[in-house]
């Protein structure tokens, strides 16, 4: 925990004088003025698809504003009870100063964090997928813990999750996930985790208890909104029905409620047995689909890889972005930004990965140094 002196409350003042500048907060306060008039015009919600892109941006201007403002009250509250801790030789003030500067800190890494999200879908939703890689029937449970780790990730952060499809494998763990993350900046955040992700443990299915290293792949796909157009003609999906048999209760697993859907001229396929009936279930194949068509025509129109996928590699040794190593010794390192921990158990048990998140979104913009997650706290 850092020394609370007044050096520390300047360097935190600094701090917000930079994020304020990078979300323009003068800018956001006009707008604020702008949107709220306009929504109050007679026939704003005539065109009620371009109410709710006006509202969408009211609040994300509205939101930018209230996170300075709260900032620069907890930044007043913490150097009045650190000079007044200091001229009474308090500790409860002192103590309270640390604590008040400390949230500040925390406000403030999320701040920049918002301030880095400039794509055009960063704000919005996300659609993630776990796939097995090299390590046969391990590769399985492997898939099953990241799925555990991001859960927990997005519970921490309040984002709601919809698990479209996790089957279970027929030995151990799962065959595949998908599920659909909603909540502020979920995109932007979780596209830090797109890429192979390696595992090292004993393995535990061997009975001569070898070291096994298994591989599994993460793909991050925004939920594209309304008025992005993807033309998928019917004639070109085949549509599938089955029985589900993941968890849903009885009324799921006993009806040909999955659905899979394929899409004839890619080969894409896509499948979810989460909702009850089969009109939900292809409704959700169908947004999915379209999101992944949506990237595909990005990578042909720029004869390159796209922003939205990263580079494609195999699920294999040599390509993962970081490493989750359980023995012979205990460490979670990010590849790319040099972040790590040896709290495996706080990363895949209880999803803590805004140290790596934000780690990873500073060494894209050419931020701050990577620094290892023990040094963050």
């Amino acid at each position: 925990m850092a020394e609370m002196t007044q050096e520390r409350l300047g360097e935190l003042a600094d701090r917000l004088a930079e994020v304020e500048g990078y979300l323009h907060v003068d800018e956001s306060r006009a707008l604020v003025s702008d949107l709220e008039r306009r929504s109050t015009e007679p026939g704003f919600w005539d065109d009620a698809n371009a109410a709710r892109q006006t509202m969408a941006r009211l609040a994300k201007a509205k939101d930018d504003v209230a996170g300075i403002e709260a900032a620069h009250a907890k930044l007043d509250d913490a150097q009045a009870a650190f000079e007044l801790g200091v001229e009474m030789g308090d500790d409860d003030l002192l103590a309270e100063a640390e604590a008040t500067a400390s949230s500040l800190e925390h406000d403030l890494s999320e701040l920049e964090l918002t301030s880095w999200f400039t794509g055009e879908f960063d704000q919005g939703d996300a659609i993630v997928s776990v796939t097995p890689g090299q390590g046969g029937l391990e590769a399985q449970d492997w898939c099953s813990m990241l799925l555990h780790m991001y859960l927990r990730y997005c519970e921490r952060r309040g984002w709601k999750v919809t698990v479209n499809d996790a089957p279970a494998a027929e030995v151990i763990g799962i065959d595949r996930a998908t599920f659909t993350v909603s909540g502020k900046n979920a995109y932007g955040m979780l596209r830090a985790e797109q890429g192979v992700h390696r595992l090292v443990r004993i393995s535990p299915t061997d009975a001569k208890k070898r070291r096994q290293t298994t591989f599994a792949g993460v793909e991050v796909l925004p939920v594209l909104p309304d008025d992005i157009e993807v033309k998928i003609a019917p004639d070109e999906i085949r549509v599938d029905v089955y029985h589900a048999s993941g968890p849903g209760g009885q009324g799921v697993n006993t009806t040909d409620s999955a659905v899979r859907v394929t899409h004839l001229p890619t080969g894409i396929v896509v499948t979810c047995q989460n909702e009850r009936s089969q009109i939900q279930n292809k409704a959700t194949c169908m947004s999915i689909l379209r999101s992944k068509l949506y990237e595909l025509e990005l990578q042909k129109r720029a004869e390159a890889l796209d922003e939205l996928r990263g580079p494609k590699h195999d699920i294999g040794f040599g390509n993962q972005i970081r490493s989750y190593v359980l023995y012979p010794y205990q460490m979670v390192k990010d590849l790319r930004t040099g972040c790590e921990t040896g709290n495996v158990d706080s990363v895949l048990s209880d999803g803590d990965l805004d140290p790596f998140v934000t780690a990873y979104h500073r060494w894209v913009v050419g931020g701050r140094e990577p620094v290892s997650v023990e040094d963050e706290q």
